[in-house]
């Protein structure tokens, strides 16, 4: 399994209130370029060609919720399909996680599954957040 990334900025966004996790629309993009922590908003990041499956901006991380039990806070969200349709999928490496409410489609974190993936028709990619841990905690 990818571990999480964080995006440095998300660290400062949280504390202005950019973001509400447990209301606003989270969205994973994918994308074959290597994100950096420095990296702030969607703008960013090379998403992959749209088109077989994947459209630009990605695709909902539906019914998420944060919560915080003794003092440590937890994100989660239902996992997200990719289905390539009507051919392969573009080739990616890695899983981008963002606010889409937010003004300027502030970044939270990333998934680098350690080689590219290139879905053929009818094949899927699953974006699989862990239901344990959540897709992130804060302490």
């Amino acid at each position: 399994m990818a571990s999480f990334n964080k995006f440095n900025s998300f660290i400062e966004a949280m504390g202005r209130k950019v973001h509400n996790l447990n209301a606003d629309t989270l969205k994973v993009v994918l994308t074959n370029s290597a994100p950096s922590a420095s990296n702030t908003v969607l703008a960013n990041i090379t998403q992959i060609s749209n088109g077989n499956g994947y459209t630009t901006g990605g695709s909902v991380a539906a019914n998420n919720s944060y919560s915080q039990t003794s003092g440590v806070g937890k994100l989660v969200a239902d996992d997200v399909l990719f289905t390539a349709s009507g051919g392969s999928m573009a080739t990616f490496r890695y899983a981008v996680l963002y606010n889409d409410t937010a003004t300027n489609d502030e970044l939270i974190g990333w998934w680098d599954y350690g080689s590219s993936i290139a879905p053929a028709a009818g094949e899927t990619f699953l974006v699989d957040f862990n239901g344990t841990t959540g897709i992130l905690q804060n302490t």
